[in-house]
């Protein structure tokens, strides 16, 4: 009986991975074909498409675009979503489940709604320029994401450990800087990891909010692809991965991140 339950369930997890990575694999292995067009299996394999990716400008420059966003929207969310996090996990006062229910709604909304009602906001009725605007869109859907992961870390935290400090002379904003933060980095980095890449990768907001000469990767890619039918998405895909992969393996193996996300 245990013996059938456990062919059962690696069966099952067979079939998981399949599901899983099967897309990342056809792509993969797309990625660095040399044929004309986009096909799998390809008929010849080479590293043709990669070595053009790096000669297209559209690409090089919505690729900075979105390495800058995702830089800026994270530092951004990071300064609300750490106090707010605190505040949150330290302190009782009215309306504060009504605050994370707020903090939720970016994270349960479509893409699509946050975006549009993001376009009439900024764009519409303020006019910021297009940068401005990816930056605050980006920032409002991080934000919920780095609340939620600190606050993971600070359940983890003694919150007697605050007013020792403050007990031993320190305010609580040095207990906070010189105590609490030191204890949480950890979940700060994972924080700012996922921030990143949710930013980086993010489609539907950035759908609404880029505009003439100012675009994401992903938004870039999507245009290209109206055009073309190539295997050259399929190789920045690859490189994106494979991006994805070195940052999220090196903050592991720096921080140990997968304790808090």
């Amino acid at each position: 009986m245990n013996n059938g339950i456990s062919r059962s369930a690696l069966c099952m997890l067979v079939l998981a991975l399949v599901f899983l990575l099967g897309p990342f694999v056809v792509i993969f292995v797309a990625g660095f074909s040399a044929d004309e067009t986009l096909a799998f299996p390809p008929k010849s394999y080479g590293l043709r498409w990669v070595v053009y990716l790096f000669t297209v400008e559209a690409f090089q420059r919505s690729f900075v675009t979105s390495l800058l966003v995702g830089a800026g929207s994270t530092v951004a969310a990071l300064a609300f979503g750490v106090p707010v996090a605190y505040a949150l996990s330290r302190f009782d006062f009215a309306g504060k489940d009504a605050i994370k229910s707020v903090l939720t709604l970016p994270l349960i909304v479509p893409g699509i709604i946050v975006g549009l009602a993001l376009l009439d906001l900024m764009v519409l009725a303020y006019a910021l320029p297009v940068t401005w605007g990816l930056l605050i869109g980006h920032t409002t859907l991080l934000v919920p994401y780095t609340v939620r992961v600190v606050s993971a870390s600070l359940a983890n935290l003694r919150s007697d450990i605050d007013d020792a400090a403050v007990t031993l002379g320190a305010t609580r904003l040095q207990a906070f800087f010189k105590v609490v933060l030191p204890n949480i980095r950890g979940g700060v980095a994972a924080a700012a990891v996922l921030a990143f890449i949710t930013s980086f990768n993010q489609v539907p907001v950035s759908l609404f909010l880029t505009g003439p000469g100012v675009s994401t990767l992903p938004i870039e890619m999507m245009a290209y692809m109206e055009t073309s039918y190539d295997p050259s998405i399929a190789a920045l895909s690859t490189l994106l991965v494979l991006f994805t992969i070195v940052l999220v393996a090196f903050t592991e193996k720096l921080l140990g991140i997968s304790k808090y996300v």
